[in-house]
């Protein structure tokens, strides 16, 4: 099946309008309502569809930043918001697109991937080649108004992709990881 990656502001209408549904379905209290794009611009969002016969079965986007741990400073990038259709799912389209995520991530030229999600889904993330990082907290937020993800009930996902991040990668475990995204996008 077909995977296609537009910045989050291009992604075309009819696209875009299926993916807000998706979202909705997903989250409706917290999801999306309109086309316009939903994440901070700042984290250069990338959309990530998977479609069929023009049909999009599963999203997600990849949000990039900085990352600063300890002194170094890497590029980090991180999954949001994946989704599937509700008729589609157990089909396997999750772990494809988080697997493609894996990848582009790497090409996009990031140090490390890593996000948090529920922790059922966890496996899941694990089948597309993500790796679980037990005991790592990822403080979203602003340093003004934190956001822990050791509030909520999430797992780390990671992947080291560069020799520098590979090499830093034991100073990541167990540790308090200070992502700060801002307030719009308070954890991804």
């Amino acid at each position: 099946m077909p995977i296609v990656t537009y910045p989050e502001r291009d992604v075309p209408r009819d696209l875009r309008l299926q993916m807000v549904a998706l979202q909705d379905q997903a989250w409706p209290s917290a999801g999306p309502t309109g086309t316009v794009p939903w994440h901070d611009q700042t984290l250069d969002p990338v959309s990530v569809l998977l479609v069929e016969d023009g049909v999009v079965l599963s999203a997600l986007d990849i949000l990039s930043k900085p990352l600063t741990h300890g002194s170094e400073t890497f590029a980090a990038s991180g999954i949001s918001a994946l989704v599937t259709d509700e008729r589609h799912r157990g089909a396997g389209h999750g772990t494809a697109i988080s697997r493609a995520a894996l990848a582009l991530m790497r090409e996009m030229g990031a140090d490390l991937g890593i996000f948090t999600c529920d922790a059922p889904l966890r496996g899941l993330y694990e089948g597309a080649g993500w790796e679980h990082l037990p005991g790592k907290v990822l403080v979203g937020g602003t340093p003004e108004e934190p956001f822990p993800s050791d509030h909520l009930d999430k797992v780390t996902m990671a992947s080291f992709f560069t020799a520098k991040a590979k090499a830093a990668r034991l100073r990541f475990e167990g540790a308090r990881i200070e992502l700060y995204p801002g307030l719009i996008d308070k954890l991804w």
